[in-house]
């Protein structure tokens, strides 16, 4: 897939340098190493493997990044096989009657830990010059999507035996890659990085509003919403037709739903007024016209569910009340992709426990089923994460006060490692400077933007850090549907 969107998009989709492409460049020895799609993004445009080790699950499959004939020899002298494991029975999600896997990704991770550890750090100690390495650790993340401990049910979610299996499985492969980098004398020459990618939450399948959930389908329980329900509501909201285009743009029958969640709205498939994107806990949605009086009507009917929590519309469409525009999150950007012109933030709330982030539950728009995991909403349990470092260039027992994220790892990386990487667009992020040995703590603003209201009521909020010129997103959405966003206090 990414191959196939670096073609489309003039040979690099990013449009800017990744990390590993960067070292690369420079000199460095390089590798990515973990679930696929994920690890090859950080290399994505060499595909020779011969100059960035490139090992994860399509590794000794076909169209899988090939391996080098010196890295084919390494893998042998550790006997360990040139063809990945697959995830066996983590990889199965259930379905509505058949609970997911009650088992983590032991066996696959520890492949990829064993290449990392056993051939690929012992290989890069030997070139004697400075490396990178990736290690994208599929748990706990696939695990809590696919976990069957609570097939419709909100408790335990994401909380139960198998996510806590798979949170010790990563917790493990982080010891064994600490140990091997201790056992090869590199602890007083190499930094370790630890981030989550995001947070977690349990799927609700719920509404009362929906006109998706109202109907009937063969494999969804009754009253449930089922995947692709906003492409449904808002072909029904809008009296278009509805096309899927997972499959050959067929017209969607009125006992189905889309395939993949994914739909083209109008009266004609190769020509859609309105592109729904399914995206887990928040959609996005497309208008190849650019119509601004049809985007207000797409305001209207998605504003009225009641699994809807905020609204972020494209710039160039004008402000709608109750919206925001995509430019107060950050979305407005100068990707060479397509830009949607609505982001749809899906409601979240608690099961009540005494850090709610840690069982926060959120409508998604999802294959999955209700009790399952997802993330990618505004919810303060998915934009909260972890991050971890320790290495010469890091402060010791330091803990941060500012405000920190993904964003910021590929310059303090780049800062690190004197890579001089060229922006195209404005990228967001800062070097962690004040982690590094003798840093001074940034100055931290803290922000909240509101929209005005519709004609209904609802406001779109913001909560936010700012640290110079880069945005910090704690929560967004509608208040008292948004966790981490408290409702209004009543007005008089």
């Amino acid at each position: 897939m990414l191959g196939d969107v670096d073609e489309h998009f003039a040979g690099n989709y990013l449009n800017e340098e990744t990390i590993l492409r960067a070292a690369r460049e420079a000199g460095l020895s390089t590798a990515t190493i973990g679930k696929v799609g994920p690890a090859l993004i950080f290399d994505h445009t060499e595909r020779t493997g011969q100059h960035t080790v490139v090992v994860d699950d399509s590794t000794g499959r076909s169209g899988g990044i090939p391996l080098s004939d010196e890295m084919q020899r390494r893998l042998a002298a550790a006997n360990l096989p040139v063809q990945a494991p697959t995830r066996g029975d983590n990889a199965k999600a259930g379905n509505a009657t058949t609970p997911g896997t009650s088992v983590a990704n032991v066996t696959q991770q520890a492949y990829f830990t064993d290449v990392a550890t056993k051939v690929v750090l012992p290989w890069f100690k030997e070139r004697g010059k400075p490396f990178a390495m990736v290690l994208w650790s599929r748990d706990p993340d696939g695990t809590q999507h696919n976990q069957g401990d609570s097939l419709l049910r909100l408790t335990p979610g994401i909380d139960g035996p198998t996510t806590l299996a798979a949170i010790r499985n990563a917790d493990n492969d982080l010891a064994s890659v600490l140990a091997a980098v201790k056992q090869l004398g590199l602890s007083g020459t190499t930094d370790v990085i630890v981030t989550s990618g995001h947070g977690f939450s349990t799927i609700s399948k719920e509404s009362a509003t929906s006109w998706a959930a109202s109907q009937s389908y063969k494999d969804v329980p009754e009253k449930l919403l089922p995947p692709g329900f906003v492409a449904l509501d808002l072909a029904h909201g809008l009296g278009m037709g509805l096309f899927d285009p997972d499959a050959k743009s067929a017209p969607v029958a009125a006992d189905a739903y889309p395939s993949r969640g994914n739909g083209l709205i109008g009266n004609d498939p190769a020509h859609p007024q309105v592109v729904v994107a399914s995206n887990g806990g928040s959609d996005l949605v497309y208008l190849p016209g650019g119509d601004k009086a049809l985007a207000a009507k797409v305001v209207q009917v998605l504003s009225a569910q009641d699994y809807v929590s905020g609204l972020f519309v494209d710039d160039k469409l004008g402000p709608i009340p109750g919206t925001l525009p995509l430019s107060a999150i950050a979305l407005n950007g100068s990707a060479v992709t397509p830009m949607p012109a609505i982001a749809v933030n899906f409601r979240t709330f608690t099961t009540g426990c005494a850090d709610p982030t840690t069982c926060g539950v959120e409508v998604a728009d999802t294959g999955l089923q209700q009790g399952q995991g997802m993330h990618g909403s505004f919810s303060r349990a998915d934009t909260r994460n972890i991050m971890g470092a320790i290495g010469p260039d890091f402060r010791q027992h330091f803990v941060d006060q500012a405000p920190a994220s993904n964003a910021d790892l590929g310059k303090t990386i780049a800062q690190i490692l004197g890579l001089r990487i060229k922006e195209k667009g404005r990228l967001v992020g800062r070097p962690l400077t004040e982690a590094m040995p003798n840093g001074a703590m940034p100055a931290v603003q803290v922000r909240t933007v509101r929209s005005e209201p519709d004609k209904a009521g609802h406001v779109t909020v913001v909560r936010m850090q700012m640290v110079g010129r880069t945005p910090y997103f704690d929560a967004a959405g509608y208040p008292g549907r948004t966790l981490g966003l408290p409702a209004d206090p009543v007005r008089p």
